[in-house]
């Protein structure tokens, strides 16, 4: 088992890196429906930014194998992952109690091919695990994943199967040690949760805190029992700018690398936390957000980039296509090329927006209260964390297909889910963009035990599901 550490070559961060792109045509058809602020269709629109753009022949563009039940039960329990695969539009009046036990219908829509939905974005974010575990890629990037609330038994805040806590569980058959970060504006909850008593994973959440969804990440919630400080919450407050952002995330996540020694890192890339998104309350620019992967870059440790939130769906494509291109190191030109969402763009043209001028409501004291905190917190781990050697499970089998170019920059009609980023109807009760009161959360409810690796036989099972494509938002 690796311990950790630059397990890439070093160099100057602008050398570049062997990077797989997972990616499947079929994900920006499904359609959380009408009025939902989470459009799949983001995706796709990233998707031709890179071709466009000219970045897929710079990096190894992989279809992902859809995601199994096996693969899934791994986190989620058995009868929420049967649950999410029988549901259909047609029978869920039928199964009422259903969904809400497992919090379903409300900002957890049932859609038709929810459930292949679930198994496309989980199997890129698996698939990437593989790679970066195999040695294949030195930075693997899914930007359908990265669906951080899902929890064990229930979904919540758009998220139905959590890939990030999937791909952590295969990242761990190699690496003692994973450090998640997340720089999406909600709390990474259900990943936190999931880890929450172990310190072979590390997670580190910047976050707006204060009657916003979840409720959670306090900064005082820092891990229990053997996970006591491998959990780290960055509460933030409305108006955020690069600068402040940067003076806490650059000295918080230095010392996280430097103390931790991590073998491999999921970055969860968020957009929400741009400036003028629909649900967000940040002033980020893309820039400013992108900063955040060259600096993970910059540690020649294996990474994976995964997606996230992200409402104003023409700055979420914007956002993901620059940060491919920080990724490969490549910068690229804000004059935007031609290409069949260019509309969505107008009237600017650039891959850049500006931020806006809203008050940033974090002062310097404060983020020096927060700064000092967290870099306390880290003086208590007196040394990074080992395990015992032992024979690691074998990889998680998921034959990946070269997605055809051709295939994969082919685009769907104006008709399908071409929906304005402000035309959307505000959804009822216990939406994300809704304030809630934060609910509280047994540490020892959701937790992976995972102190030490286990060996999984997987059987060969034969379950599958016929592919049921919808038209879906993300």
């Amino acid at each position: 088992m690796e311990s950790g550490g630059n397990s890439l070559p070093s160099g100057p961060d602008g050398v570049k890196r062997k990077v797989s792109y997972f990616y499947d045509p079929e994900v920006g058809n499904y359609y959380y429906g009408q009025g939902h602020p989470m459009k799949p269709h983001r995706i796709r629109m990233t998707h031709a930014l890179l071709a466009h753009y000219g970045l897929l022949q710079h990096m190894q563009v992989l279809k992902p194998t859809p995601a199994k039940d096996r693969d899934l039960c791994k986190f989620h329990a058995d009868d929420y992952v049967n649950f999410l695969r029988a549901i259909t539009p047609e029978t869920q009046q039928d199964q009422l109690r259903q969904l809400k036990r497992f919090n379903v219908g409300e900002d957890c829509p049932v859609f038709d091919g929810l459930y292949s939905f679930c198994q496309t974005y989980a199997g890129g974010s698996v698939a990437g695990a593989v790679r970066l575990n195999q040695g294949g890629s030195d930075i693997a990037i899914n930007w359908a994943g990265g669906l951080h609330h899902a929890k064990k038994c229930e979904a919540s805040g758009f998220c139905y199967v959590n890939d990030i806590v999937l791909a952590i569980l295969e990242l761990l058959k190699v690496h003692e040690r994973v450090l998640y970060v997340d720089i999406d504006i909600h709390h990474g909850d259900g990943v936190e949760e999931a880890f929450y008593t172990t310190d072979r994973v590390m997670t580190v959440s910047f976050h707006k805190f204060g009657d916003y969804f979840p409720g959670t990440g306090d900064i005082h919630d820092v891990g229990y029992d053997k996970g006591k400080y491998y959990s780290l919450n960055v509460p933030l407050d409305d108006g955020i700018d690069d600068e402040s952002y940067q003076s806490l995330f650059k000295p918080i996540i230095g010392k996280v690398m430097e103390v931790y020694k991590p073998g491999a890192v999921i970055l969860q890339c968020g957009a929400d936390s741009l400036s003028g998104d629909r649900l967000g309350c940040f002033n980020l620019s893309i820039k400013g957000h992108a900063e955040c992967v060259r600096f993970m870059r910059s540690f020649n440790v294996p990474l994976l980039l995964l997606g996230g939130g992200g409402y104003t769906i023409r700055n979420v494509a914007r956002c993901w296509c620059y940060e491919t291109g920080v990724a490969l190191g490549i910068e690229l030109d804000d004059k935007m090329p031609q290409h069949e969402y260019y509309e969505y763009f107008g009237p600017e043209y650039t891959l850049h927006v500006a931020p806006s001028n809203m008050e940033n409501k974090n002062s310097r004291q404060l983020l020096e209260e927060i700064r000092a905190k967290l870099l306390d917190y880290l003086s208590k781990l007196q040394h990074a964390p080992s395990v015992q050697f032992q024979e690691r499970p074998p990889d998680t089998e998921l034959p990946e297909v070269d997605e055809d170019q051709d295939d994969g920059d082919k685009r769907w009609g104006p008709d399908s889910d071409m929906d304005s980023d402000d035309d959307c109807k505000p959804l009822p009760s216990r939406v994300k963009r809704e304030y809630i009161e934060p609910e509280h959360i047994d540490p020892a409810s959701n937790m992976m035990e995972i102190d030490e690796p286990r060996i999984v036989v997987e059987q060969n099972n034969s379950n599958k599901t016929s592919d049921q494509h919808l038209e879906t938002k993300s």
